[in-house]
């Protein structure tokens, strides 16, 4: 399919209000705020690319493999970055976006996983990763099979293999909701949408957010060092000279102690 005939798909009724239902999703779980940096991972065409830049004081990065796809994005938006990058080898340093989305882009990579744990490595705050739900009026419809179509391929998640995956990363506060209930776009489906919580987990377009968290097994006990290196050196001061002045500094000193076994 090429990259013109996949947008276009957008500005046809049923893929509008599929598109704008998603991207609503989306942003509610991503959560996005005044000055951030964000990227969005497997932007493809850059449609969600482009709704993002839309936000108020949101500076947007979007990357793919495809260059014919990348292309095509720039040429629709001028406000965004794009660059091309492989979503298993991000080239940015830990923490580089304050958020990080991606919409169905791991559902067409084979190791899905590592590609999830370089979003959380490049996240700052928060991720959103938007997937084809594989319990599904959707999936049901077009994804048995091996898949049909622009699904061919498809790899259909659900909420707890993507958990259980995320259980070994330095997340917190994940949550799945979904959305796009009744794919067809009629009018029954639009007020089944309407009606529906997004927690109710059985939409074709499923949404699993959380926050980056500090991995604390990374960190590093050096910064004590110094601190205990002079308190060590004060004492030895003054065990050779009793009169120093340190002599009050010393004895203000905690003294630290082992916890039980």
């Amino acid at each position: 399919m090429k990259p013109a005939e996949y947008d276009a798909w957008y500005d046809t009724p049923r893929g509008s209000w599929i598109g704008e239902t998603e991207n609503r999703l989306l942003l509610c779980r991503l959560e996005p705020q005044a000055g951030e940096q964000l990227l969005d991972v497997g932007c493809g065409t850059g449609w969600f690319t482009r709704r993002l830049a839309g936000q108020p004081g949101i500076g947007v990065t979007g990357i793919d493999i495809n260059t014919e796809w990348l292309e095509f994005a720039r040429s629709r938006d001028r406000h965004s970055s794009y660059l091309r990058a492989d979503a298993l080898c991000l080239p940015f340093a830990d923490g580089s976006f304050d958020r990080v989305i991606s919409v169905t882009a791991l559902c067409f990579i084979a190791d899905w996983p590592r590609a999830l744990g370089e979003i959380v490595r490049v996240c700052r705050r928060r991720f959103a990763i938007g997937l084809l739900n594989r319990r599904s009026l959707l999936w049901r419809q077009k994804g048995r099979d091996g898949g049909v179509g622009a699904y061919r391929g498809a790899h259909w998640h659900t909420a707890q293999e993507i958990r259980r995956v995320l259980d070994a990363l330095p997340v917190g506060r994940v949550s799945a909701r979904s959305a796009v209930f009744l794919p067809s776009g009629s009018g029954a489906a639009r007020l089944v949408e309407r009606c529906l919580p997004t927690a109710f987990p059985f939409g074709g377009f499923l949404v699993v957010a959380g926050d980056r968290q500090r991995d604390v097994s990374r960190e590093s006990s050096e910064p004590v060092a110094p601190v205990l290196a002079g308190m060590i050196r004060s004492r030895h001061r003054v065990a050779q000279n009793p009169a120093s002045p340190v002599t009050s500094a010393a004895s203000a000193i905690p003294r630290f102690r082992t916890f039980p076994a």
